[in-house]
């Protein structure tokens, strides 16, 4: 109903609206609503609405901008690719701090030898217990899920020792929220022997390192970095199954390239291949076509002539318009990595150090900044997808008193 003054009350629209303008908010708007109605507060706590708000909001990668201070950034807008938000960084420790993982708005971090789960967007972290298997031991994260048959989350780890050491690499499953970490054993279809086990996971390890394991169809996925290293199994693909918490394998596109990184493209697995004998100059992109069937489709193709071609002309029409245009310190050389930004952008890191904004149709968007700043940055491989769903820690999640958050603009 109207108030005195004619105009309608936001209380007042029917019920189905409010749910519908309310998921579409972003989190910060969100937590802003919450703050001046209870009933506002109470009607977006439920598990329902904020799974649903979750789903509405966009999924953006997540880039590495150290060592400068900005840390982890996410590219916010597609139209100003300067404009990245800050949410990880901490100058007396910034080069022990890393990304692991990313879940339904949540991430996995580390500083130094502790382990965090957070959730950047409402600003709450929690430490995560680790495997406690001796003094010479590493932990590393090779995967981060939701268990579907419970919904609880769920951290993969391979405890690790020193070069040398004798002791042998194990897996290790810690529920978020438990302080109990259990030790499962490597299950596959083929039996493997324990040298192979062992390899198994120290490649795990490793792969992680290069790049986190993608999650698709209820499995991790990783891709050896690197030449292709074919299992018993006949396939170089290892997948783990985040139900039956079992290891399998999957066949990846017959073309051999030495740097290749799995990612997501228009909802479905997809591959990146940049073949050595021109050095890294083309990338071919490939997606799942038939995920059962293991049928992979070729996409496109980048080359770095095309891209050098249309960034000159980029350049010579902002000149044209009198558009000042922070210059590029070398031409395009090589390409090092790719990720998605929507259905039609990708981002392109170039020359092992540059990030470019590019468009599949051949056209090029512009140098993503940092701030006013280019210089050396990394493609995660994650990506945000914001939630206002509270970590599942039984109290020990907080306020940031020393934020690994933070949320301004660079």
């Amino acid at each position: 109903m109207p108030d005195r003054s004619g105009a309608t009350l936001f209380e007042d629209l029917p019920a189905e609206m409010i749910d519908k303008i309310l998921t579409q908010l972003p989190s910060k708007d969100l937590g802003r609503c919450r703050a001046v109605s209870t009933s506002l507060h109470s009607a977006t706590s439920t598990s329902e609405f904020m799974l649903e708000h979750h789903r509405c909001q966009p999924s953006r990668p997540i880039i590495d901008g150290r060592p400068r201070p900005s840390g982890l950034v996410v590219f916010r807008d597609a139209g100003a690719p300067q404009q990245l938000w800050t949410f990880v960084w901490d100058p007396e420790i910034s080069s022990k701090e890393l990304l692991h993982g990313a879940c339904d708005g949540f991430l996995i971090v580390s500083r130094g030898l502790r382990f965090y789960i957070c959730n950047p967007a409402i600003s709450k972290h929690a430490p995560l217990p680790l495997p406690q298997v001796g003094p010479e031991n590493y932990n590393s994260v090779i995967g981060f899920y939701r268990h579907d048959p419970t919904g609880e989350y769920r951290v993969l780890w391979v405890s690790h020792s020193q070069p040398g050491s004798q002791s042998k690499p194990s897996l290790y499953i810690i529920t978020v929220g438990s302080n109990k970490p259990r030790q499962v054993r490597v299950r596959m279809p083929a039996v493997l022997p324990p040298s192979a086990e062992q390899k198994l996971l120290n490649d795990l390890r490793s792969w992680s390192y290069y790049a986190p394991s993608v999650h698709h169809c209820g499995g991790l996925h990783w891709c050896p970095y690197g030449a292709s290293d074919i299992w018993a199994c006949g396939a170089d693909i290892i997948v783990f199954d985040t139900q039956a918490e079992t290891f399998r394998c999957i066949r990846s596109p017959a073309q051999s390239c030495p740097n290749r990184k799995l990612f997501h493209m228009e909802g479905t697995l997809a591959l990146w291949g940049a073949s050595s004998t021109r050095s890294f100059t083309i990338m071919d992109v490939w997606v799942m076509q038939d995920y059962k069937a293991q049928i992979w489709a070729f996409k496109y193709r980048i080359d770095l002539s095309m891209v050098e071609a249309s960034r000159q002309l980029y350049l010579t029409t902002l000149k044209k318009k009198k558009i000042r245009q922070t210059p590029l310190d070398s031409t395009v050389e090589e390409f090092n990595d790719m990720t998605v930004l929507n259905e039609r952008e990708l981002l392109i890191k170039f020359n092992k150090k540059h990030v470019l904004h590019w468009d599949i149709d051949g056209k090029f968007l512009g140098i993503v900044n940092i701030g006013k700043s280019q210089y050396c940055m990394a493609l995660t491989q994650c990506r945000l997808q914001e939630s206002v769903i509270p970590i599942p820690s039984h109290g020990m999640q907080g306020e940031d008193e020393e934020p690994l958050f933070s949320t301004e603009h660079v």
